[in-house]
């Protein structure tokens, strides 16, 4: 994946502002940075949730359209969405169909899967991510982290290229978000291709193979977890870590 030079303005607020990254197959980012500095709008401008005021996104080295012209079709977001799955810090599950309907229902209206082969697919993935036994229940009959377990499930049965996670970790309490941090190490070490926001710092160190610290709609340093965590080389870098990590 290629971001170059993405801008996004909500009016005169310049939420982002000429963000460039590159991400290769296999390698795990790691995005922190005060609230504000614009990480979560960059995923939803990568995916064009929002869309970007400026600069583009290009997926195996396709632009997705052309964000300072035109929207993208519905074509192309949807091309788009079957390449970059998307788990949010609401789980987003339809509360009125269960755990496997929830994961089957993208692949029978995106990919266009027969409803056998889906639920079958579904099954496969619920079990991967430690939540077999939940496949019959509803969102309500489940735990916050099994609810989010949904949701990444959900998101990888459409085999995309790129899983985007933004803070999937912050509406649960430590003893569940745990449980979701382990199915995202188990997806960094099979090789998943991923950007993750996130103010778990001790996660972002261990698994990322690269950090990026965000202020002010800015990329302001980027680099291997251990030098970016341990010896940032820039001061609002500094400022932020000794705020996080001395509380």
């Amino acid at each position: 994946m290629e971001v170059q030079g993405l801008g996004k303005a909500f009016g005169p607020h310049r939420a982002l502002e000429d963000v460039s990254l590159s991400v290769a197959a296999g390698e795990v980012v790691g995005i922190i940075g005060p609230s504000g500095s614009g990480k979560s709008t960059l995923l939803r401008c990568i995916n064009h949730l929002e869309q970007p005021t400026s600069g583009r996104v290009l997926i195996d080295g396709v632009p997705i359209a052309d964000p300072g012209g035109r929207e993208p079709s519905a074509k192309e977001l949807a091309a788009l969405r079957r390449k970059v799955g998307m788990v949010f810090q609401s789980f987003n599950l339809f509360p009125h169909l269960t755990a496997v309907e929830n994961v089957m229902l993208a692949q029978v209206k995106a990919l266009g899967r027969p409803k056998q082969e889906a639920r079958a697919r579904a099954l496969e993935l619920l079990e991967r991510v430690g939540i077999a036994d939940k496949a019959d229940s509803r969102p309500r009959r489940c735990s916050g982290g099994q609810q989010q377990r949904i949701a990444i499930a959900r998101a990888l049965a459409l085999d995309p290229r790129v899983m985007l996670f933004d803070e999937p970790t912050s509406a649960l309490d430590p003893e569940l978000g745990l449980e979701v941090l382990g199915v995202m190490r188990e997806l960094a070490s099979d090789g998943m291709t991923m950007i993750v926001v996130t103010h778990e710092m001790h996660f972002a160190e261990e698994v990322a193979d690269r950090i990026v610290f965000m202020a002010d709609g800015r990329i302001v340093e980027e680099g291997p977890p251990r030098q970016v965590m341990r010896a940032p080389r820039h001061e609002r870098t500094r400022r932020f870590l000794r705020a996080v990590l001395d509380r």
